[in-house]
């Protein structure tokens, strides 16, 4: 883990409230339930901070002379990128990672507008500045695998990009933990090694000292939803 994080400013966000946790962990739930009850109170926003691939994939292939097959190879070769015993991607796939990190920059712009004209916003992940890899929402480039001259310089840019936005802590943060044996039963389709390691990574990290509320994802939900709920009344005051 470095810590680049270490030295981050820390602003304070209003009507942010960010589930996170690793894919099984029931985030998609809790997220869904909490704007159906707190809609009843305010306005209220759902804002994806994930890498989005899919939408950087269509954009990709809708560009001249690149086409449908070839925005699916870059994407894919993106993704498998930020596998850890990956070899280095070349400058091409460098620069797909950096749009991915470019276009999580996009929403997070967005969420900001959000929460900065009163709207209560429930995200689903958080950007961090701690530990490389869209795994963990941090940097998809790193110093081992960033070899090219090309690359070194997106690495900088990215690693501003994320510490600006690590800059700023949600009102809330709402962690489900889980282990990850419970995640593969609940998601088959996910990689058991993959959801180990954010098993083992997520839990660690500070998010640059916001105020986090961990929950654990193999509880009854309705105690859950209830202690999220109770929590979120407290922190936005209600």
């Amino acid at each position: 883990m470095n810590t680049l994080s270490d030295n981050l400013y820390k602003i304070m966000l209003k009507n942010v409230i960010a589930v996170v946790g690793c894919d099984g962990s029931g985030k998609s739930t809790l997220s869904h339930d909490l704007i159906a009850e707190l809609s009843k109170k305010r306005q209220i926003e759902w804002v994806y901070l994930g890498q989005s691939s899919g939408n950087i994939a269509e954009w990709i292939r809708s560009l001249p002379l690149i086409g449908p097959a070839f925005g699916r190879y870059l994407v894919r070769k993106a993704e498998r990128a930020h596998n850890k015993e990956a070899s280095a991607p070349d400058t091409l796939t460098a620069v797909v990672i950096f749009l991915l990190s470019l276009w999580r920059g996009h929403k997070f712009r967005r969420m900001l507008k959000l929460a900065r004209r009163g709207v209560l916003v429930i995200t689903d992940r958080y950007p961090q500045a701690e530990v490389a890899g869209f795994y963990f929402d941090g940097t998809g480039l790193s110093e081992k695998n960033a070899k090219s001259w090309l690359a070194r310089l997106l690495l900088k840019q990215e690693r501003q990009l994320y510490a600006w936005m690590a800059s700023h802590r949600p009102t809330l943060l709402i962690r489900l933990n889980i282990d990850a044996e419970t995640a593969h039963a609940r998601k088959p389709d996910h990689k058991l090694a993959m959801l180990r390691e954010k098993v083992r990574v997520i839990p660690s990290l500070r998010f640059n000292g916001a105020t986090i509320l961990d929950l654990n994802g193999r509880d009854p939900y309705p105690h859950v939803l209830a202690a999220a709920l109770t929590a979120i009344d407290k922190a936005c005051a209600l």
